[in-house]
């Protein structure tokens, strides 16, 4: 009999379950080696996940709508009709499915996702002298030079996955943990995928007295916010005057260039004279990242938070930049944004101040040292070096940073030269 079952993909190092949010295809349906046959929803994204073998999509067992937790069984699927009614029967009576000769191959660099192969479940990575690799881990594997041989899969049913093919590359590497793997340049917008209307999220009513479900992203949201609470920080605020800043927005804002890509931008090129800003604790040290990733809070409509990731924001032109913000924040709202363009940040801001926000103090996220709260820029009345009163615009802004490796010296260095940027030289940015 040659029956596979697909499982629920791991499609991020924290996510411990996933929602199906629809099926592709529907029991009886052929599908292909590599084509999608589920739309997964993962703690921040909604993902395509394509399967390994060719044949026929016998059962579901999760249904849309439910979820499984990682490398569960969600379906079976038959390498012919005949055998359909045969994996009918094995799901109704809760059976392992037995494998094949053949060995799964990676699926094409396109995948968002793709499902483990059957053949891992007895926790190995090798099968009849081949690996069980996620995509990724073989595309990180060949840039870093890594033999998947030497490795022992972390993943569901011992795959190898991206992570561990960056711990092997970085032992002997100091500090010992080290940044995400190092991400694609953004100097041009990051090609959407082929598109996908994402199955609507329902907005529930409140309704006194009842009580809501969390969605998955609110439930990511809280398990981050947890994660945050043993973490000693520290709060240092600072007053930035913005008529220069503002003055060059209204410049180049018909150019396409946005507030937010403008701030990334000053604060990534900050960061190039603070890497400690920039850096992360870990339990063996300080992790000075190679790259400076600015991540950006953008709430969803339906409820939680993401944090789309201007990758090399300091390197990046300021057009290219916001070009690139604007399709990160289309995808974050379509549920479409892959997990490097989400998780791979190491500096974060959010800015409340478009709200009208004055002044808040934002939560670390885990992960980072340090997160930028932005409030709102308002004319103020001010002294003058002269001895004069003149109107000019300011805003507020408060740093929070983890205090195991950053001091009050440290960011309020970083916010001095941060205000003398956007204050004297925001042409700079331009260039």
């Amino acid at each position: 009999m040659s029956i596979h079952e697909v499982f629920m993909p791991a499609l991020s190092s924290t996510m411990t379950e996933g929602k199906i949010v629809s099926w592709v295809k529907s029991p009886g349906d052929k599908v292909e080696k590599g084509e999608t046959v589920v739309v997964v929803e993962s703690d921040k994204a909604d993902m395509d996940v394509e399967t390994f073998y060719e044949g026929f999509l016998a059962h579901i067992i999760v249904e849309a709508g439910e979820t499984a937790s990682v490398g569960s069984a969600i379906a079976f699927i038959a390498e012919t009709e005949a055998e359909i009614e045969q994996a009918k029967s094995l799901a109704n009576s809760g059976g392992a499915a037995a494998t094949t000769t053949s060995s799964p191959e990676p699926v094409p660099a396109t995948a968002s996702a793709a499902t483990p192969a059957l053949a891992s479940q007895n926790g190995s990575n090798h099968k009849e002298g081949r690996l069980v690799a996620s995509p990724r881990a073989r595309k990180l594997a060949k840039e870093l030079k890594v033999d998947l041989t030497t490795l022992q899969g972390s993943g569901p049913h011992g795959r190898i996955v991206a992570e561990d093919v960056e711990a092997l590359s970085n032992k002997g590497k100091q500090p010992t943990p080290i940044a995400p793997a190092a991400p694609i340049p953004t100097s041009a917008p990051v090609a959407p995928p082929a598109p996908r209307t994402p199955a609507p999220t329902p907005v529930v009513a409140a309704v006194p007295g009842q009580i809501v479900p969390l969605t998955t992203f609110q439930n990511a949201v809280v398990r981050n916010m947890v994660a945050t609470i043993s973490v000693p920080v520290f709060h240092v605020g600072y007053t930035i005057t913005t008529d220069g800043l503002d003055k060059l927005y209204k410049q180049i804002k018909s150019k396409g260039v946005t507030m937010t890509a403008l701030l990334a931008k000053a604060v990534a090129v900050t960061l190039q004279k603070h890497p400690l800003l920039n850096a992360s604790y870990s339990d063996q040290g300080i992790v000075y990242h190679s790259d400076i990733n600015i991540s950006v809070a953008v709430a969803m409509d339906d409820g939680g938070l993401i944090t789309p990731v201007l990758q090399n924001a300091d390197a990046v032109d300021i057009y290219s930049l916001s070009r690139t913000w604007k399709s990160l924040v289309e995808r974050a709202r379509a549920k479409q944004l892959q997990p490097q363009e989400y998780n791979s940040g190491t500096f974060t801001l959010s800015n409340l101040g478009m709200f009208g926000v004055d002044k808040f103090d934002a939560i670390l996220p885990p992960g980072q040292g340090s997160i930028l709260a932005i409030g709102a820029s308002r004319p103020q009345v001010v002294a003058t070096p002269d001895g004069l009163f003149a109107v000019r615009q300011q805003m507020q802004v408060n740093i929070t940073s983890d205090h195991r490796i950053i001091y009050g010296a440290h960011a309020a260095a970083f916010l001095q030269d941060l205000a003398k940027l956007i204050e004297t030289n925001p042409q700079s940015l331009t260039l």
